[in-house]
């Protein structure tokens, strides 16, 4: 009995450890140091700390992006945003739905660093770190959380590779 229980409680906790969380370098398009992110699986969704610098002041479109290829200066090698499904349409204030690689903006300060914690339930960690990866991906500018495809956010800033 006292077996039964034991591999019991052991199959309990070996379904609901976390995964190990995963550091991604943010880079700017030049290859520069932008800061880091840290990835987190939670029970129902992933937990992400941003650590940027170098941006301009303000807020700042934040994404997931389908394929963790920062290579292109201009970061378009990392594709469109994760979408989840065909019919998801951007935007965290958009009434129709929910594109996966949605989230809060991020805001710089003066000296042009940003901090944030955010999470999300669009998405899970075993998802982004699907066969091809996927980006975290900073916007220059401010993402209106409606328009499309990308919410008037701009180029990409800076970006991290998520494997």
């Amino acid at each position: 009995m006292r077996r039964l229980a034991l591999a019991a409680a052991l199959s309990l906790l070996a379904s609901t450890a976390v995964a190990d969380p995963v550091t991604v370098a943010l880079k700017t398009g030049a290859g520069g140091d932008a800061g880091k992110a840290t990835l987190t699986e939670a029970p129902k969704g992933v937990l992400l700390k941003v650590e940027a610098k170098g941006l301009t002041p303000g807020w700042h479109g934040l994404h997931f992006h389908a394929k963790a290829d920062c290579s292109k200066a201009d970061f378009t090698s990392a594709g469109a945003h994760t979408h989840g499904s065909e019919k998801a349409v951007h935007g965290l204030l958009n009434p129709d739905a929910n594109e996966t690689g949605d989230l809060p903006n991020l805001y710089a300060g003066a000296d042009g660093v940003g901090n944030a914690e955010v999470f999300t339930s669009l998405i899970t960690l075993k998802a982004l770190k699907d066969a091809d990866g996927s980006a975290l991906v900073i916007h220059a500018a401010a993402d209106d959380h409606k328009a499309q495809p990308i919410g008037n956010a701009g180029a990409r800033v800076a970006c991290g590779e998520i494997k």
